[in-house]
C-alpha cells in the first residue's frame, strides 16, 4: 500500500499521511498513538478510520481523541495480530496513513437537553473516550453524563487518569469495576452492568450508549431494557469484523447492514431483529 502525501490526498479512499509523534502505553497490550496529519482531519465521534503502515497493512479503528481536534488524531490499537503488532514496534516518527473517516457516528446533537448513560468495557473505552470529549465541548446542553466501565483487571483500565477527571467536571459522573482485583484495588468487583445498580438516571429523559465486547454489550442492553429504556433510547457501537471500510469486502455483514457503512452506530431498535448482533 503506497501512503499518498497529502497534497495528492483528493477524496477519503485515499490515505492522508500521517507522522507519528507520541506512542502511550495504555495496558501491557493496549497502545494509543497520537498521530500528526499533513492537513487537518475532521471526522464525527464514532467514525472510524482505517489505519495504514505502508508496505504493511492496514486496520479499521476508531479515533479515541476529540473530534474538536483537527491538528491531530490519537488512535488505541490493541495488539491481536500481524498488523497491530508491527504497528506496537513503531517510534515516532514513523509514517503512516489514515484513510477515511467512514461510517455513521454518534448523534451528538439529539443528546441536548437529556441525560447520557454510558456503559462500556475493555477496548470500548477507546470511541467512548472521543464521545466524552464531545459531551465535555456541549455539557451547557445536557442534563448529566454518567459513565459506567468495567476492565478484567486494574491493569487492563486504559485511559486510568481519565476517570478522576471526568469526576471533576461539572454535570459528570464516572464509576469503574473490575472482574479481578490486585492488591492495590479497593473498589467495585465485577461486572460493568452492576454499576447501574448505584446511578441514578430519569430514563424518561435518557439516552444510553453501550460499547465494548459483544456479551457486555448483550447483557448491558438487557439490563438497559429492563431499566426501561426504550428500544430507540439505546446506542449500540457494533464494531466488528470490519475490515475494508467500504463494504466491498462483506466481512462486516449484520443481516442486511454492511457495519461499516451503515454503522457503526445503530440504535438497538434498527437492528434488533437481527440474530447476528451478538456473535
Amino acid at each position: 500500500m503506497m501512503i499518498l502525501m497529502a497534497s495528492d490526498t483528493v477524496n477519503i479512499y485515499k490515505p492522508l499521511r500521517a507522522t507519528l509523534g507520541e506512542v502511550i502505553e495504555e495496558s501491557p497490550l493496549i497502545r494509543t498513538f497520537v498521530l500528526i496529519p499533513d492537513e487537518k482531519f475532521v471526522f464525527k465521534t464514532g467514525q472510524f478510520i482505517e489505519l495504514a503502515v505502508d508496505g504493511v497493512g492496514e486496520a479499521p479503528f476508531t479515533p479515541s481523541s476529540s473530534p474538536l481536534v483537527t491538528d491531530r488524531l490519537e488512535v488505541t490499537v490493541m495488539k491481536t495480530g500481524y498488523v497491530t503488532g508491527i504497528m506496537h514496534e513503531l517510534k515516532p516518527g514513523a509514517v503512516m496513513g489514515i484513510r477515511g473517516p467512514y461510517g455513521r457516528g454518534y448523534p451528538v446533537s439529539e443528546f441536548k437537553g437529556k441525560e447520557v448513560l454510558i456503559l462500556g468495557g475493555g477496548c470500548g473505552l477507546a470511541p467512548i473516550r472521543s464521545l466524552l470529549f464531545a459531551l465535555e465541548h456541549m455539557k451547557d446542553d445536557l442534563e448529566k453524563v454518567i459513565l459506567c466501565y468495567g476492565s478484567k483487571t486494574p491493569a487492563d483500565c486504559i485511559y486510568k487518569p481519565l476517570f478522576s477527571r471526568l469526576n471533576s467536571i461539572d454535570k459528570f459522573e464516572a464509576y469503574r469495576t473490575v472482574d479481578v482485583t490486585d492488591d492495590d484495588w479497593d473498589g467495585p468487583v465485577g461486572v460493568a452492568t452492576a454499576l447501574l445498580d448505584q446511578i441514578k438516571v430519569k430514563i424518561e429523559n435518557s439516552v444510553a450508549v453501550v460499547c465494548g465486547p459483544p456479551i457486555m454489550m448483550k447483557f448491558g442492553t438487557i439490563r438497559l431494557l429492563e431499566m426501561g429504556y426504550r428500544d430507540e433510547q439505546i446506542y449500540l457501537s457494533m464494531e466488528k469484523n470490519m475490515s475494508c471500510g467500504l463494504g466491498k469486502c462483506g466481512h462486516c455483514m449484520m443481516g442486511e447492514f454492511f457495519v461499516c457503512k451503515d454503522g457503526p452506530v445503530f440504535t438497538y431498535r434498527e437492528i434488533k431483529h437481527n440474530p447476528e448482533i451478538w456473535k
